[in-house]
């Protein structure tokens, strides 16, 4: 795949799962069964805060690997580890890498500001 093949694929991916339901069919068609901490992840928010988006702020590509700055967006309707749903919206940047193996992510690295996340849901201080 190209750099542009790519990055379009990361942004498809992202627009199949961005404010919607995110069913494990539509994960397995973008994600391997090699990255399922990645699958994980998104039930584990999915239940805290559901329908969540992943508004884009940038990407950028090199080899098989695609970096993107995202915004996690979304209402905590759910339990967060043992937090009681607030029903505050929040968002938080955070940046994602995705590295492509056979014509899906196979890899993810992730990091995103938890305190933030912790300040808008009124459990830190600010």
């Amino acid at each position: 795949m190209s750099l542009e093949e790519i990055k379009a694929y990361v942004r498809r991916y992202l627009g199949e799962i961005s404010g919607k339901d995110k069913p494990r069919a539509v994960q397995d068609q973008f994600i391997s069964d090699s990255d399922e901490e990645l699958k994980e992840h998104i039930v584990f928010f999915e239940s805290s805060f559901p329908h969540y988006a992943l508004p884009i702020d940038d990407m950028i590509a090199e080899g098989d690997r695609v970096t993107a700055h995202l915004r996690f967006e979304g209402t905590h309707d759910g339990e967060l580890l043992g937090i009681a749903p607030t029903g505050k919206e929040v968002s938080v940047p955070f940046i994602i890498t995705y590295r492509l193996a056979g014509g899906k992510i196979a890899q993810h690295w992730m990091s995103f500001d938890r305190m933030a996340l912790m300040e808008q849901l009124g459990v830190a201080p600010t």
